[in-house]
């Protein structure tokens, strides 16, 4: 008996539907330093301890972070696009931000299926820690997907995406930086989304091996 494997499209969410968080409150508080990204630090535990030592010094708590990211939009166009993704398969997205920060966007992009993390802050309101649900779980999401019989296409733009990529049937690349892509030359690189839903739809209709 031959098995259909329905399409499941995992995405990452910053830079792909979001603006980068912390670029923004970079630019709001005049820290330069909060600028750094996955799309330059691979390692993720000590950019985020990085961050934590910047706001600790300067005095920035998670409500203030809260606060720039309560007058952030969508990308242009990501709402759209996001709508089509939902209507055509089964849609996830996977990111490495935290609850506490996504909650916002939820009701701006239709309150889509999100994987995200967990944020502590102490009693002075002040980002104390981080919990991840697991390590590497952008990956082993995508692989426990296919286990249960999905055919998966996975799109992100950093580092910390392309484990999830090269997890998938097929990765792409959305709008990534020079690095990433001279890293990462086996995956395509797209940069808008109607050139993104195209590659998922020759994905989409590449028939399946039997």
């Amino acid at each position: 008996m031959s098995h259909f494997h329905p399409p499941l499209a995992a995405f990452d969410l910053e830079g792909v539907f979001l603006p980068e968080i912390w670029v923004a409150v970079a630019k709001r508080t005049q820290l330069p330093a909060l600028q750094r990204t996955t799309r330059d630090e691979p390692d993720y535990d000590k950019l985020m301890h990085y961050r934590m030592q910047i706001l600790e010094q300067e005095g920035l708590t998670l409500a203030d972070i809260q606060a720039v990211i309560a007058t952030m939009e969508p990308l242009p166009g990501a709402v759209e696009f996001l709508a089509w993704a939902r209507r055509t398969m089964q849609t996830v997205i996977i990111t490495d931000s935290f609850y506490e920060f996504v909650a916002p966007f939820l009701p701006k992009i239709g309150y889509p299926t999100v994987f995200a993390h967990t944020l502590q802050s102490d009693e002075r309101g002040m980002l104390a820690s981080y919990r991840l649900r697991v390590q590497d779980g952008k990956r082993l999401a995508v692989e426990s997907f296919r286990t249960l019989g999905f055919r998966t296409v996975a799109v992100g733009d950093s580092y910390n995406d392309t484990r999830m990529l090269g997890a998938a049937d097929q990765g792409i690349l959305f709008r990534p930086p020079d690095n990433v892509i001279l890293e990462f030359p086996h995956f395509p690189v797209t940069r808008e989304y109607a050139e993104l839903q195209a590659a998922i739809e020759l994905f989409l209709y590449t028939p399946q091996p039997i």
